[in-house]
């Protein structure tokens, strides 16, 4: 574990490195591309670079680790040790010029993540740093975290849809019946941008939900390991272990989870 730790602290040092820059080129105004080829073309321009600098300095400090593709298209691999990372998670944020998204990395072992770090440059001015690694707690800022406890009326839960979820009818369905089941159970339901950013935010109390359904390993996988570590109960929609090859995700403070389950069980 403090093998880890030590891991991690470099890949949190890279990771600000190339948040920091992204930043620093981010537009105040938004894009004024018109069309998706537009969008993607202005958006390679800024993220390319900085997930190349990303891959060469995660694969200097851990080289024998493979790197899977930013844009996951198949599963993660089973067997081996794996960088799966994104430099700019949020992007559509990120080009709109709002604050919210962050860098991502994770190391994952044999299909499960071992450490990750998530990095928000430009939340509450200062940025917000998340990391955890496998057994050995989870940090915001250097500090331990753990989820705060609530009533489910007085919750604020947060929710998403994968890249790709219109490809998946059941998953599009149940992210639609979800979502107004549980925004007549909860406070309020948002979408605060990046994924991981938002399931990290679970274990450090700043949302007390976070839910999904459809296939988003790539996105969920740091998250989900900084929650979990933070002490937040992690699991697929039906209440079964989350893997990366789940079909939905449910993080929640461990008390009210299962509040959380029924309203969700509901959905089919």
């Amino acid at each position: 574990m403090d093998g880890l730790w030590t891991l991690a602290e470099g890949v949190e040092a890279a990771v600000r490195e190339v948040g920091g820059r992204l930043a620093a080129g981010r537009p105040v105004e938004p894009t004024p591309a018109r069309t998706a080829a537009e969008a993607a073309a202005r958006f390679a321009e800024l993220d390319g670079p900085a997930a190349a600098e990303l891959r060469e300095r995660l694969s200097a400090l851990h080289p024998g680790a493979g790197w899977v593709p930013e844009e996951l298209d198949g599963p993660v691999p089973g067997q081996g040790e794996w960088w799966v990372c994104d430099a700019t998670d949020g992007a559509v944020q990120y080009l709109l010029g709002q604050p919210h998204w962050a860098v991502t990395a994770t190391l994952v072992r044999d299909g499960a993540a071992v450490l990750a770090v998530v990095h928000a440059p430009e939340l509450f001015g200062a940025g917000r740093t998340y990391r955890a690694v496998l057994g050995g707690g989870a940090q915001l800022d250097g500090r331990p975290i753990a989820p705060l406890e609530r009533e489910l009326a007085v919750t604020v839960a947060a929710t998403s849809q994968p890249p790709r979820v219109v490809d998946d009818p059941v998953a599009l369905r149940r992210a639609g019946a979800s979502l107004s089941a549980m925004a007549g159970a909860v406070l309020a339901v948002r979408n605060l941008g990046p994924t991981a950013l938002q399931v990290a935010q679970v274990g450090s109390g700043h949302l007390a939900l976070f839910w999904e359904y459809g296939a988003d390993a790539g996105n969920l996988l740091p998250g989900a390991l900084i929650a979990s570590e933070a002490g937040a109960a992690v699991t697929d929609a039906a209440g079964a272990a989350w893997t990366a090859g789940s079909d939905s995700f449910l993080a929640a403070a461990p008390g009210l989870h299962a509040d959380a389950l029924g309203v969700l069980r509901a959905v089919s």
